[in-house]
């Protein structure tokens, strides 16, 4: 049965229609905040999708939602890796700053049955919208820690279907780990988990709690699981095979059909020009070999802070507030969502921390004039800052131990690197000695940056303590 067929379903057996005409007067009297749905996907490239310069990929709903919307073309994850940018984007800081660049065992994303996670006393953007009367839901991979006291229904979410973890993080040889688990909630409902029918089922999903919810505010995050970690990214029947491009290109044309399924079910519920719905991806896509995603016109992969491993595409849509059919270039940030997200529903943000992201709401309504409230953007491979953005110029830093995916670039770091984005999006040409004003001037920004956040040999007095549970138990089915 189609999606949509299905919601029509769900309207006929009593959810009904009829609180729509009150729903519109409430709107038009300016007394309810917008909805928001964050779709984020998990390792897909920059040039993954058409609007944003695939040939290879058919993605004909996204490519029509960044015609009715802004795409964002210089807008950042916080980081190469995922656990460290998923926490980045509901808190709205620097994965350093809430503990949340590296694992308990020091690799760069958390592991199943680990006693780290995101800190309880760190407040979400889901807890800060909680306080504005939203519903709020987590569909999708969570990924930020999988013991009770970490899990989003613990933070802020009224609802969790989905993963814990990363896709890939299946029992094999060394690694002890459960089944993946399906939760629903706090409690496995499925495992191992028939990661084929992921992106169908977290689209039905999405579109009940929207149906259910829409005579109130609603914050939806839909963390697709797809492309995803594994070698081989999963996808439905009716999608495996399909596509030009092998099980990559299958599972984003997937994920294509799940967005055109999710603005088709606001438009069905006249929830357009209420609704504020970002597109983007945790981080760029990693190196495979054979090349399975793109990251094209940028330098570089996943898991680097080469622009190819940080950039992210991103696609802003709500009709009638974000000016249709318009690009954005101002350096911005996942980490602004959370500031942003919070200026429309009305809700203050924490005075007792420091939250890093800004609010860039006059970006996007295309305000005349509008511009990057960033004067830098800081770069983090695990705990070490490696570079630093100000304005169109990119410098790495000097390190005499960079770390993450840049095996095979090391000894670049030997020395100060500049460059141009505006003209050179490669990172081929390297400026620096042309520009020693400019070299000298992002280097004091990022002293000023290691001052604040230090690196783990070296804290410093910005930094907050992840949480801990120190007997952790593995997520499996009920006996």
């Amino acid at each position: 049965m189609a999606l949509l067929k299905q919601l029509r379903l769900f309207v006929t057996l009593g959810l009904g229609l009829a609180c729509l005409g009150t729903q519109e007067s409430l709107w038009a009297q300016g007394n309810r905040s917008p909805n928001v749905i964050v779709i984020l996907c998990d390792n897909l490239g920059y040039g993954d999708i058409g609007c944003f310069g695939s040939k290879l990929h058919r993605t004909p709903n996204l490519d029509q939602m960044a015609a009715e919307g802004m795409k964002f073309t210089d807008l950042y994850a916080a980081s190469g890796v995922c656990t460290p940018s998923r926490a980045a984007l509901l808190t709205g800081c620097y994965p350093p700053r809430v503990d949340m660049h590296k694992s308990d065992i020091g690799g760069a994303v958390l592991q199943p049955v680990s006693p780290k996670g995101l800190s309880p006393d760190e407040i979400t953007i889901a807890e800060l919208l909680k306080t504005k009367g939203y519903a709020t839901t987590i569909i999708g991979k969570w990924h930020l820690g999988d013991q009770l006291p970490f899990l989003p229904t613990r933070q802020g979410f009224d609802s969790f279907y989905g993963i814990p973890y990363s896709d890939d993080m299946t029992p094999r040889e060394g690694k002890p780990w459960p089944d993946l688990p399906l939760m629903r909630d706090e409690v496995v409902i499925d495992a191992p988990v028939d990661l084929n029918t992921a992106t169908r089922l977290y689209t039905l999903e999405a579109i009940r709690f929207i149906t259910e919810n829409r005579q109130r505010p609603f914050f939806l995050y839909l963390a697709q699981a797809m492309p995803g970690s594994t070698r081989a990214p999963y996808a439905s029947d009716a999608f495996r095979g399909k596509s030009e491009n092998g099980p990559w290109g299958d599972s984003i044309e997937e994920l294509d059909w799940s967005t055109g399924q999710i603005l088709k079910t606001l438009d069905l519920l006249q929830l357009k020009e209420q609704t504020l719905v970002i597109w983007t991806s945790d981080n760029g896509a990693p190196r495979r070999n054979p090349v399975q995603g793109s990251n094209e016109p940028l330098k570089g992969w996943g898991y680097t802070t080469a622009e190819g491993g940080m950039r992210v595409p991103t696609i802003a849509w709500w009709p009638g507030t974000v000016p249709g059919g318009t690009e954005c270039a101002e350096v911005a940030s996942l980490m602004d969502l959370y500031p942003t997200i919070a200026h429309l529903a009305g809700a203050e943000l924490p005075q007792d921390r420091v939250i890093d992201g800004k609010d860039i709401l006059p970006l996007l309504k295309g305000e005349p004039g509008a511009k990057s409230p960033h004067e830098a953007f800081y770069y983090y491979m695990f705990d070490q800052l490696q570079a630093v953005r100000s304005g169109d110029w990119k410098l790495y830093l000097p390190l005499e131990n960079v770390r993450g995916g840049w095996q095979q670039e090391k000894e670049a770091f030997a020395q100060p690197r500049l460059f141009n984005l505006k003209s050179d999006l490669k990172e081929t040409t390297d400026v620096a000695k042309q520009n020693p004003a400019v070299v000298e001037r992002m280097t004091r920004l990022a002293e000023k940056m290691q001052a604040d956040l230090g690196d783990d040999e070296n804290p410093a007095p910005g930094r907050r303590q992840a949480g801990n549970f120190p007997e952790p138990t593995a997520r499996t089915l009920p006996q």
